[in-house]
């Protein structure tokens, strides 16, 4: 899922995500709640209309946000109480707001609020967020049945799973979770600055524990390497900013390898970014007039490398699903792996 901070994919109109396969994005709470505001999208008949994104949009519970800015909030057991990185107001999150403004938004995904926990982190206090987490999951699932949609479309809540990097802990907080009974479940509190190793250990553990016939969501993940690895280890969704931010600034991912589009090899190559790609991009551009919108800051390069890489990335997980169904997906994860190593002899170059 490509990741829509405010609303809309940087650099992508609608009509591009859909030609390159996007089923879903990602809208940001508590961006959307800052600015513009649930009343005006609730004005505008909800997220989708407001955006023209017809597909599926799933929401995060914006405590991420909240709590990657620690000098402008405050937990408690009620929420988090933050000021605004825009004016500095005083605004609430409780589990039942969260829920509340998310049916607002009109996501057809909705998430509770949970605390992302830093990394590293105490071992206690990894116990005692997580406790809060599930407490906040109970209360977000009440205030779920509460209420209904506002756009006559139904909306689903997924838990998040958190405890850092502590396996009990994480055991515990996907076994309390499952229990709850959610429609799918997020693994949260990774890509967060932990060894990659770690990060794999911990989505294994708790994928063995989730409901294997509910969708389970890795958060924040990743890069083409994550993905495959979290694959095999049970995971079904994903989100990351990655394909679009770095497209942004002229890495492309290719079925070849990565590729710096401001590197000079490029200046007069006439070929596709990528012979194995049918996007837009490939179809009708080359390298060489890539490195050249980059070079000039033009701002279609943003536009066409962002419809690459997104192309890529659903080709990835397209690619991975068709192998699943065939029954081969651990020789194309091999393959996909010594492929991507490949990159590093390229990049630079």
């Amino acid at each position: 899922m490509p990741v829509g901070t405010y609303g809309p994919v940087k650099a992508v109109e609608p009509r591009e995500l859909e030609e390159v396969g996007c089923r879903m994005i990602v809208g940001n709470t508590y961006h959307l709640y800052v600015r513009p505001g649930v009343d005006l999208i609730e004005k505008a008949g909800g997220l989708h209309a407001f955006t023209h994104w017809l597909r599926p949009i799933l929401t995060d519970s914006g405590g991420y946000q909240v709590f990657s800015l620690p000098h402008l909030r405050g937990i408690s057991e009620e929420g988090v109480e933050f000021r605004s990185h825009l004016d500095g107001s005083v605004h609430r999150f409780t589990p039942e707001r969260v829920v509340d403004i998310q049916r607002s938004l009109g996501s057809d995904i909705m998430m509770v609020l949970d605390e992302c926990t830093p990394y590293p982190c105490e071992k206690a206090y990894a116990r005692g967020s997580n406790e809060m987490t599930l407490r906040w999951a109970e209360r977000c699932k009440a205030q779920l049945e509460r209420t209904k949609p506002l756009y006559g479309a139904r909306q689903t809540l997924f838990a998040i799973v958190q405890g850092s990097t502590y396996a009990d802990i994480r055991e515990y907080s996907a076994s309390a979770l499952a229990a709850m009974d959610f429609e799918g479940y997020a693994i949260g509190g990774l890509s967060v600055g932990e060894p990659v190793g770690d990060m794999y250990a911990m989505t294994e553990i708790c994928t063995a524990i989730l409901p294997a016939g509910s969708p389970r969501h890795l958060m924040g993940v990743g890069t083409p390497e994550n993905i495959v690895e979290a694959i095999d280890r049970g995971i079904d969704m994903f989100d990351c900013v990655l394909p679009t931010r770095n497209g942004r600034n002229a890495v492309l991912f290719t079925h070849g390898g990565k590729l710096n589009m401001r590197n000079a090899i490029h200046t007069q190559d006439f070929g596709p970014v990528d012979t194995e790609c049918d996007c837009y991009t490939c179809r009708n551009f080359t390298r060489a007039y890539l490195r050249h919108l980059f070079n000039v800051n033009e701002i279609m390069a943003l536009q066409l490398a962002s419809i690459h890489n997104l192309s890529f990335y659903c080709w990835l997980t397209r690619a991975a699903r068709e192998a699943i169904l065939n029954d081969c997906y651990q020789t194309w994860k091999d393959e996909q792996l010594r492929r991507f190593s490949a990159e590093q002899l390229t990049v630079g170059s």
